[in-house]
């Protein structure tokens, strides 16, 4: 078994740092392709359910974090309440999120990179940053959560900056225009791209095996980051589209393609393109985007690894480097099924397809919470989330809402979403019969 165990080397600044780390990609790109759908009052109210939501999961997902610090995360959880079967479901559910959230990123890097290095070499550019990363991983969990850390308190000051410079030239009328483009129906299709803001947050917890005194510090990291996401998120939302309308922080001038570079836009349109800020911007910008590909891709190595550890994936993926103290094998595997999702160039559908796997998770979790306070009321738990239940089932309703909408509004990506999630389950359910009729003795 020592060569399954990770080491405990992260305090709750750092945490704080990963949490945010985790996420701040999202107020850089993504949000900005559900304005198309629901304009700046169908994608404002589609974010103010999921703020709610993510309130209310994030503190429930804590107590059970605090209580079951494993680097599972809710795989852990759910299997822990709610068996092997719905266990598998709720961690391949996250296996998909981290898996796929990624490639989506790295488009955007390889964007941001294309206003340095003209070219239709995006792509490459993308591959280029999984490669890199990944070896950051692997190099040690500590250097790498401090190397996050530090690209994610830039990432946040240059949003406070983009704030303070267009701040000044909001007006409010600008918030009204085509502010409801496609009626109710846009609030729904927009709710990908507003779980965009917050996604993979929850990945704080999948490093609580490597977390000093996790009872203490993944409660102060949680909380710190998930503060610090929706004022940012208001603050961005608001500064995006005030300036000139929603359409300005997603079309190029004299173009109908949807841009990965929102706050580029919307500066350039302030200051013009060849403003010295426009490319501070561009350059720490990138800052926000390798916090999240990074910090993600430390996440979603963790969740693999679980699941080899427990043997849902195969044992090789729970190898622990023996100096480095990293679950090397899982990061690589990560990392190859990521640069496939990049061979397609489609960012916003793989921002849905991590969205899928993500308010799946995020409504199993709650289940999860309400059977363990249920079936384990004597659980040690360092933090207890007041009002847990209602906060719990809030959750889980704004989650499975969201889940029907999604499918609703993309039905192919909601098909293939649901062939994985399914395929993936046969196979384990058949594994799973496999090895109990070996262990079971033989009748003569």
């Amino acid at each position: 078994m020592s060569g399954q165990q990770l080491k405990r080397s992260l305090g709750p600044f750092i945490l704080w740092g990963l949490g945010v780390g985790y996420v701040i990609s999202g107020m850089y790109f993504g949000w900005n392709l559900g304005l198309p759908e629901g304009g700046t009052l169908g994608l404002a109210i589609a974010t103010l359910f999921i703020i709610v939501m993510y309130i209310c999961f994030t503190f429930c997902y804590t107590e059970m974090a605090c209580a079951i610090p494993r680097a599972g995360g809710a795989f852990t959880y759910a299997d822990r309440a709610l068996g092997r079967k719905w266990g598998f479901i709720a961690g391949m559910a996250q296996n998909i999120e981290f898996v796929f959230a990624p490639p989506s990123i790295a488009f955007a890097i390889a964007a941001y990179l294309n206003h340095f290095v003209p070219g239709e070499h995006t792509v490459s550019i993308a591959i280029v940053a999984y490669l890199l990363f990944t070896l950051v991983n692997i190099v040690g969990v500590r250097f790498a959560a401090i190397f996050e850390l530090v690209i994610t308190i830039l990432a946040v000051c240059e949003l406070l900056l983009f704030t303070g410079l267009t701040m000044p030239h909001v007006e409010w009328h600008n918030l009204a225009i085509n502010a409801f483009p496609h009626g109710v129906s846009g609030i729904f299709a927009a709710i990908p791209f507003a779980i965009w803001f917050f996604l993979a947050i929850e990945g704080v917890a999948n490093v609580a095996e490597e977390t000093i005194n996790p009872q203490r510090n993944i409660l102060i990291g949680f909380g710190a980051a998930l503060a610090t996401l929706i004022v940012l998120c208001l603050l961005v939302f608001v500064c995006a589209i005030g300036v000139n309308g929603w359409s300005t922080a997603v079309y190029a001038p004299g173009s109908t393609d949807p841009q990965d570079t929102p706050l580029v836009l919307v500066l350039s349109t302030v200051l013009g393109e060849g403003s010295p800020f426009v490319h501070l911007l561009v350059g720490i910008g990138l800052f926000g985007l390798i916090a999240s590909f990074h910090g993600i891709l430390l996440a979603g190595g963790r969740a693999t690894f679980e699941f080899g550890r427990v043997g849902y994936f195969p044992k090789a993926l729970s190898y622990v480097h023996p100096k480095l103290n990293t679950p090397v094998n899982a990061l690589v595997a990560n990392t190859v099924v990521g640069i496939l999702a990049l061979l397609t160039s489609r960012t916003g559908e793989i921002i849905t397809m991590a969205c899928f796997g993500a308010i799946t998770m995020y409504a199993l979790s709650m289940i999860a919470f309400l059977k363990l306070r249920q079936n384990e009321p004597d659980l040690e738990r360092p933090f207890h989330m007041p009002k847990g239940v209602a906060a719990a089932w809030i959750a889980f309703v704004i989650a499975i809402v969201a889940l029907v909408a999604m499918t609703v509004f993309n039905l192919i990506i909601a098909a293939i979403y649901f062939v994985i999630l399914i395929g993936t389950f046969l196979i384990f359910a058949w594994s799973s019969r496999s090895q109990n009729s070996e262990l079971s003795p033989k009748l003569d």
